[in-house]
């Protein structure tokens, strides 16, 4: 198992590392240069001149081109072409790095039937993920010159959700001992729940462009509860720049404070090494996940910043991910240990 474990980890770096390519293409408004979705023939760039010039002639008759780029000439495009490419790459490399491992180890029956369906049902994950990109994608090419942000929002949800299967896969093979009930677990899976959501805010953001409208913090709009915030009604809440960035701010905040009320449990409670140290993990992951949002902001949603931030955020869901298979399994080498203030008097802290 420990090889199928190491196998899955390297998946879920492999993901992470996509999220964080996917911020970019974002960031660099690459994503509409690629016009078509050619999943096998695809593979491969253009590779000639008349391969270049193709491929140029498919993106000036995007909308993308005819409204905001229509000065570009081909060194242009070839600039916001390869980032998209490689983001495409990148998913079929993860999409072989699945799915020829697993092959081999069912036909050499080194894999037990309830990892194959989670597998299973991964790789099925992984090709939907594929058809949402490109659902994504193809709403920028009809008639406005971005994607859709709700689409955008369900592409980077559907990311981290095999992010987050894949890495608990590798985890359910680290972590296998029952543990008895702990306190802790309810609060460590509502933190998970609420991080997935803050992300999801964060897409919303993201495709309205909210970052660029309201470069300003602590205040927003001049204020700190701007006026306007649900002149749409519920509609605000996923169609309003203004209300997105507002709600995205305050879910982080909270979040921010969820982590750190975990961590002080934690450092309270009578749990495994591991589980506490996610616990920290989590909340120091937090902070900086703040701090990059606000240097985002501040600095007119620079990529480097952008990325970072999109790709802290799955590293912060996967601590959290962590401490919840830590509190409900251990490791053959685990043990529970008391709290560390109490075991320094001799005391045992109580679960």
């Amino acid at each position: 198992m420990e090889v199928q474990r190491r196998w899955l980890t390297l998946g879920a770096l492999l993901l992470l590392a996509m999220i964080v390519l996917g911020g970019a293409v974002r960031l660099t408004e690459s994503g509409l240069s690629i016009t078509e979705w050619a999943p096998i023939l695809g593979t491969l760039p253009p590779l000639s001149q008349a391969d270049w010039d193709r491929a140029f002639a498919l993106y000036q008759a995007s909308p993308q081109f005819r409204l905001v780029n229509s000065t570009m000439d081909l060194e242009g495009f070839r600039a916001i072409y390869w980032p998209e490419y490689l983001h495409r790459l990148l998913g079929r490399v993860i999409g072989l790095w699945f799915i020829v491992p697993l092959c081999w180890f069912a036909w050499r029956r080194m894999i037990d039937r309830r990892l194959l369906r989670g597998l299973a049902l991964l790789i099925g994950l992984g090709a939907l993920q594929g058809l949402v990109g490109w659902l994504m994608v193809k709403s920028g090419l009809s008639d406005q010159p971005r994607v859709s942000h709700l689409r955008l929002t369900a592409h980077l949800g559907m990311g981290l959700l095999l992010f987050a299967a894949t890495f608990w896969l590798s985890l359910s093979l680290r972590f296998t001992a029952p543990l008895p009930p702990h306190g802790l677990r309810r609060q460590a899976g509502f933190t998970t729940a609420a991080a997935f959501f803050v992300i999801l805010s964060g897409g919303l953001v993201a495709g309205l462009r909210a970052g660029h409208a309201f470069p300003t913090f602590p205040l927003l709009a001049g204020a700190w509860i701007p006026e306007g915030l649900w002149a749409m009604s519920w509609e605000s809440l996923f169609f309003s720049g203004l209300t997105v960035m507002f709600q995205h701010r305050v879910l982080g905040i909270l979040m921010l404070l969820l982590t750190y009320a975990l961590a002080f449990r934690a450092s309270r409670a009578r749990i495994s090494s591991e589980a506490r140290w996610a616990a920290y993990a989590a909340a120091l992951l937090a902070t900086v996940q703040v701090g990059l949002g606000i240097a985002t902001v501040l600095l007119h949603v620079p990529v480097l910043l952008g990325a970072l931030h999109q790709g802290n955020a799955a590293l912060l869901l996967g601590a959290t991910l962590v401490l919840n298979r830590a509190l409900r399994y251990s490791g053959t080498a685990d043990r529970i240990s008391p709290a560390p203030h109490r075991r320094a008097i001799g005391l045992e802290a109580s679960a």
